[in-house]
Parts: C-alpha cells; structure tokens; sequence
C-alpha cells in the first residue's frame, strides 16, 4: 500500500512540475503584445520623419471619373515608398475622400506598420460660386452647400480618428484673387469656430487640429488689405497656420526676383538656372517669414506650416518657352530639393503640389501647367525629382495602372536638359 501511495505522489509531482514547466515555455514563446502608438497632430507636423504631400488621384480629365479602391491602394503604396506619411485632400463632396480614408484603413489592417495620416480638407465658396447661382459671385455670402461639406467632413474624422489628423477649412478661401469663389474671413472664422466647439464638447476628437489653408497674403503676410479684426481672431481661432507660397507663378505675376542678375550675366545657362532657382528658395523663405511677422504682431505664436506649394513641369502659357521659362522638370526638381531640405531642417510640414499630375484641374489644355504639377506622371513616369528613388529601387513591386513606374526621359540627364530654358521676363505680359 506504501509503495501504491508513494508511486501516487510521484506521478502527482511530475504532472505538476510539467504543467509548470510548459506554461513557462509557452509564455517565453508567445509574442509580446505591441503597443500602438497613437500620434495626434501635434506629434506628426514639424515632424521631419513625417514627410507630407498633396494629393488627388483623378487620372482623367474629369472628375465624373472617380479613382477605384484599387487605384487609391496603388497610390498609397507609391507614396509610402517615396517615404510619404500624410497626405493633403482639397474637399469631401466627391467619393474620393471617403474611399481614400477606407482605402488607407484596409491597408493598415493588411499591413500593420502601415502609416498614412490625413489633412482633410473641407471646400467652402461664396454665394453662386463658379456662375453656379442667378446672379454673380457673392463673396460675404456663403454657398449653402458649405453646410454640408463640414457635416460630411466631421462625420468622415470621427469614422476615422486614427488616420484623419487635421480638418482645414478651405482651400485658398479668403484670396481675392480667387475671383469665382473666395469668401471674406468671417465666414471662414464661423466655421473653424464651430468644429472647434464640437471637440470642446467632445463630438470630434479633442487633439484634432483645425486650420485654414491658405494663401500667404491671405493670413496677413501680403498687403495690408487682409490685416482686418476677423483675420486676427481667425488666427487666434485656428490650431496652426497652414500657408501657401508659389514662387512659380510669382515668375509672371512678380517676376523681379526671376530676372537674370547683371553679375551672373558671364554664367553658363546652368549656373543661371541654378541661381535663379536659389532665389525661388529665399522668395518663398520671404514669404513664409512674411506670415510669421504678422502673427508676432497680433499676438499670436502658433506653428506656420506650409499647406501648398510646387513647380510644375510642363506648361504653354505664362510659365512656358513664350513665357518666364519658368517651367520643366528639372527646375522643378531643384524646387523640391531645395523646400524639402530648408523645411525638414526648420521643422517646418511642407504639403508639397502635388504627387501626381491630374489632368482635370485644365481639361481644355492638355499643356496646361495646372495638369503637370505631379511628380508622377499619367504615364507612370517618376519625373525628374524622383529620379534617385527609381535607382534606388523603391518602386520595385508597385505600379500605378498595372504598369511600372520608369523614369522620364528614360533617365536620360542630357535629353532632360534640352528642354530646360534661362528664365526670362523680357516678355509681353
């Protein structure tokens, strides 16, 4: 009976000795559970490895034609290669925006360190906007239509917290330039005023930014014009300033900085090129600094981030051969080079126009320069500025319309410098 017992015992010890032992073994295996870190707004702008872009994915020339799922897929992964992580859209009235955020959620659920964050953007105009009225543009007056477009867009960042960061509130709204569409700051100032209330009462996300992305004349770094009461508490309004800057079209309109300099007049046509597109840099610095002064002398010491500007490489107008020469690709790819390494230094987000040529934006010109501002283009070409990439391999796998992306000019430098041209302003204007 002893040794019944004592047989008993035993195999009781070793039972439990190896229980313990293989849930020891199975903790040591399993995988720690990562933590998922939650970035705000605050974390992701003036971050420099969070390299930010504008986009749109209309690959016709109408935007009846609205980008599939797939495609929208297919750009988010180009983007992620070019080491883009946030992204600028200009409205919400079209699909595009909502499949852009389900198609960026499918992808982070298929790839969990898949990271892209959002800008929403939310188009506001004025009473019969683009002759869309009876009579002419209302510009204290607001579309009705902009009711919705909020409602939408604040609907689509609560859908989509973890990838909608920013809402802003118009796209070159307040301009007046803007001759089809702007609105007088006020309205503007309604609206940032209202989704702000909303995070106060907790129907948005509290560390949601609000903005307006505008002009650099605009937030009062133009003429005195704009320096009115409704921009000051605009700007004490809004999270951050969002700013636009396009030496580009400067190179017509205010063309003092694109002229040849008496001293480089000795320099080779690159070294002029080269020159000229320094200035561009300092002239949107300029600028930039232009917006920053004006809000030190309203009180207000908020970050500024640059929510629009680019270069584009093809154009038959102002910016053309009959024009300032203002216009190719490899200008524009010194622009980029030359913003990309001042902004990431200073901190600064820079929503640069754009990632890929649209051709809707002037459907009647297929030349137009507004079409060719991407730095892809229709034809799945990396042009110029991405040139380093495509040796790199950092497209390798991906396509965009089921084709890979090559390089413009087949990467040839000497065909690509045919088609560059000394800037000019000696012209009819």
């Amino acid at each position: 009976m002893n040794s019944i017992i004592k047989s008993a015992v035993f195999i009781l010890i070793w039972c439990l000795a190896y229980s313990c032992q293989n849930t020891k073994k199975e903790k040591s295996n399993s995988k720690p559970v990562e933590q998922v870190q939650v970035l705000s707004a605050k974390d992701i702008l003036g971050n420099p490895e969070y390299v930010a872009i504008s986009y749109g994915g209309y690959r016709t020339n109408t935007r009846e034609v609205q980008p599939t799922l797939a495609e929208l897929k297919e750009d988010m992964r180009l983007l992620n290669a070019m080491g883009i992580k946030v992204l600028r859209t200009y409205n919400v009235h079209f699909d595009q925006a909502a499949n852009l955020l389900k198609a960026i959620s499918e992808l982070k659920a298929e790839t969990p360190d898949f990271e892209m964050y959002v800008m929403l953007g939310i188009w506001i105009d004025c009473k019969n906007a683009f002759g869309t009225g009876d009579g002419e543009a209302i510009h204290t007056e607001e579309s009705a239509r902009n009711a919705v477009e909020v409602n939408t867009a604040v609907a689509l960042a609560n859908q989509y917290p973890d990838i909608v960061k920013i809402l802003a509130v118009g796209n070159e709204a307040m301009v007046t330039w803007a001759t089809s569409y702007y609105v007088t700051p006020n309205i503007i100032l309604k609206w940032v005023q209202h989704l702000q209330n909303l995070k106060q009462t907790g129907d948005l996300p509290s560390d949601l930014w609000i903005t307006s992305s505008d002009d650099y004349s605009s937030w009062g770094g133009g003429d005195a014009s704009y320096h009115t009461e409704d921009l000051e508490q605009l700007a004490h309004a809004v999270d951050y300033i969002s700013m636009h800057t396009y030496p580009y079209h400067n190179s017509h309109y205010n063309s003092e900085f694109w002229k040849v300099l008496e001293a480089e007049e000795s320099l080779s046509d690159q070294e002029k090129i080269d020159a000229a597109m320094l200035r561009a840099l300092h002239f949107a610095q300029a600028q930039y600094d232009s917006v920053s002064n004006y809000m030190k002398s309203i009180g207000v010491e908020k970050p500024i981030h640059i929510g629009e500007t680019g270069w584009a490489s093809i154009s038959n107008g102002h910016y053309g051969e009959t024009g300032s020469r203002a216009t190719d690709e490899y200008k524009q790819g010194l622009y980029y080079k030359h913003l990309r390494q001042w902004t990431q230094k200073a901190n600064i987000s820079c929503f640069y126009f754009e990632a890929f040529d649209e051709p809707w934006k002037d459907a009647s010109n297929a030349l137009g320069s507004e079409n060719h501002f991407g730095l892809i283009n229709l034809e799945n070409e990396a042009k110029y500025p991405l040139w380093t990439l495509v040796d790199e391999g950092a497209f390798k796998g991906l396509t965009r319309n089921g084709k890979p992306i090559t390089k413009t000019f087949n990467g040839n430098v000497e065909s690509l410098m045919e088609t560059v041209l000394v800037p000019n302003t000696d012209y009819p204007k």
